[in-house]
């Protein structure tokens, strides 16, 4: 048995994956420990519960692989430098004495931090380094359930690629084609990100969501920025960039072109020209994203794709491409950002490195993403009792009749079952639950629960054997992935009036039989559920269609805005106690806010920062 430990740190999403033999065993990001939202610091907490799942110690790995190659990052700080002095000397003079002091001696500083967690830590000669890209292309090709497939990944930076194009094959792959930093799609779309008074590497899924309230009027503006070519690859023009020599994303002639300083998130609301914008870097996106698929398509006549990156985290763009049937399949890791780094390093120590024999399953080997801390009934239990909570204990049948009582009856339930989820979305184990009929779930999920934006769309969890009845696509989407519309059966006709309406007033208007699901572009992101990778979840869902008709329901993130998403009971508990949420099921037990004690409320609405 060789047990590989893959690490991802001191970036952001600071995660650690375990895997045994080329099987998955265990991943989790460090964020759901230490409650820091994209906790960038080393993964000792993560490490931890890997190797008390596994039954290890640190000393009894046979290997650790981290996830990229500081030196050559570090030579790209330099060249870059370099290429834009001497205007890119305040963010050098800011940057270098943290490179020199912790990321140019990584190695070291990861061998300190390893030692410091196992005295016993002797692994020096066995720690690896794997390419940024490399990990990622890994992290989507090796768990995909594809003998042959083309992998494009797309994001910000890693060492110096930001976009690259790999081909695997059995236990092979290999990177075929790169485009380089300062040219990247992931910190184009960032600069809208940052334009547009949003977290950059947070908040790029809130420019997605806002998207569809605006028109792409800016478009050609944008191609002022980006020079894209037929094949999709692309060159930015950083004369309108501040990333790649200043400390922010964009500088003041990106907002003379288009008129505006970026959004004071703090002082000034959404308008509908940050709408417009939102659609107008969304299309351009799409388009680019097209254009790439189409090109390596034709190049490698691959009919299979695999997509990883923070852009692949953009499943409006992923739907687009499944739409345009470029590829006969379509497979995207769920954990497509840097905490995924892990889990591909680990994969391409095991395939690539040591030529270990691949066996492709049919699904694919991440096991729904449930790879992270679970808690037995009597641990649940006696984080309850400790905590004061007052709950009722069910059996499985009668947990799954209140619970789907209550989602009928349009109550919003936390519920936390069986291992975490790795990666950003929430897909049936740390989630909050609706009823997706009514028009007054996504208001109330947004502003009494999750204390974010009104306009944040929530995604429909269905039964996979129904996807096809209520959703235009005909494939699993295990991972909430890939967008696609609400059938045009169950959709609502708009009045005449409704039509002429503009922005964030458009939420008002009821769309679908599913309205708490249906964006205002009548799409959806969509989970299908097995019961083969969650039963429970996926008999709940069943239990609701029984009583109402629907084999849909509201699934978002069990967590407030800026809060990494619920890990453990306490967690759970003090999420439910600091919202709106009218139920919470943990395990077996169920807990009703009405029943709970006054003095446990908490506060959550200023709890955490905006993301």
């Amino acid at each position: 048995m060789t047990a590989i430990l893959g690490i991802s740190a001191f970036y952001h999403d600071s995660a650690a994956t375990l895997v045994k033999d080329g099987e998955i065993v265990a991943a989790a990001q460090e964020e759901r420990f230490t409650r820091i939202k994209h906790d960038p610091g080393y993964p000792k907490n993560s490490i931890n519960f890997v190797l008390d799942y596994a039954n290890l110690k640190l000393s009894e790995l046979d290997h650790i692989v981290f996830f990229e190659k500081p030196f050559l990052k570090f030579e790209r700080l330099l060249e870059t430098y370099v290429a834009f002095a001497p205007e890119g000397f305040s963010s050098f003079s800011k940057a270098m004495p943290l490179w020199i002091k912790e990321k140019l001696f990584q190695k070291k500083l990861l061998i300190d931090k390893l030692k410091e967690q196992d005295k016993n830590f002797k692994l020096e000669e066995k720690i690896f380094f794997s390419d940024h890209h490399l990990s990622h292309a890994s992290s989507a090709f090796f768990p995909s359930p594809f003998e042959e497939a083309v992998v494009l990944t797309a994001d910000g930076v890693g060492e110096w690629a930001t976009t690259t194009v790999a081909v695997g094959k059995g236990n092979k792959l290999e990177i075929k084609k790169e485009i380089h930093f300062p040219h990247s799609l992931g910190l184009l779309y960032s600069a809208f990100t940052f334009y547009t008074g949003f977290k950059v590497n947070s908040g790029e899924y809130k420019l997605m969501g806002l998207a569809p309230y605006g028109n792409p009027i800016y478009e050609d503006k944008i191609k002022k920025l980006i020079d894209v070519k037929e094949d999709g690859t692309f060159r930015l023009d950083q004369d309108y960039f501040n990333y790649a020599k200043g400390l922010t994303m964009t500088n003041n002639k990106f907002h003379n072109l288009f008129g505006q300083k970026p959004r004071d998130p703090e002082k000034e609301k959404i308008t509908k020209f940050h709408m417009d914008i939102a659609s107008s870097i969304q299309k351009v996106t799409e388009e680019i994203m097209i254009k790439l698929a189409r090109s390596i398509r034709k190049e490698y006549n691959i009919k299979n794709l695999c997509l990883a990156g923070g852009v692949a985290l953009n499943c409006v763009a992923n739907g687009k491409i499944l739409e345009e049937k470029i590829f006969d399949k379509i497979w995207i890791q769920p954990a497509a950002g840097d905490a995924g780094g892990s889990l591909g390093a680990a994969l391409a120590l095991w395939y690539i490195q040591f030529k270990n024999k691949r066996i492709v399953e049919s699904n694919d080997q991440m096991k729904g993403s449930y790879l992270g801390p679970e808690f037995s009934q009597f641990q649940i239990e006696s984080e309850l009792n400790s905590l004061g909570a007052v709950f009722e204990t069910y059996n499985y049948d009668k947990l799954l009749e209140k619970t789907s009582d209550y989602l009928s009856e349009e109550k919003a339930i936390g519920w936390f079952q069986g291992r975490m989820e790795f990666g950003p979305r929430a897909l049936g184990a740390r989630s909050i639950l609706g009823d997706p009929r009514s028009e007054n779930t996504q208001k109330n999920l947004n502003l009494k629960i999750k204390y974010r934006e009104s306009f944040r769309p929530f995604a429909p969890s269905v039964l996979e054997e129904d996807v096809s009845t209520w959703f235009d696509m005909n494939i699993s989407s295990p991972y909430m992935l890939l967008v696609a519309k609400i059938n045009k059966d169950k959709i609502i006709s708009m009045s005449p009036e409704d039509k002429n309406v503009i922005g964030i007033d458009k939420l008002k208007i009821k769309r679908s039989e599913v309205p708490a699901i249906t964006h205002v572009d009548y799409s959806a992101r969509i989970q299908t559920v097995n019961k083969k990778s969650n039963k429970l979840y996926y008999d709940l869902i069943k239990k609701f269609k029984e009583k109402t008709g629907c084999p849909v329901i509201v699934n978002t993130s069990f967590n407030v805005r800026g809060e990494p998403i619920v890990n453990t009971p306490l967690d759970a508990f003090n999420c439910f106690m600091g919202t709106e949420l009218d139920f919470l099921v943990i395990g077996n037990c169920i807990l009703d806010k009405k029943k709970q004690e006054n003095k446990l409320k908490k506060d959550y609405s200023k709890n955490f920062k905006l993301d």
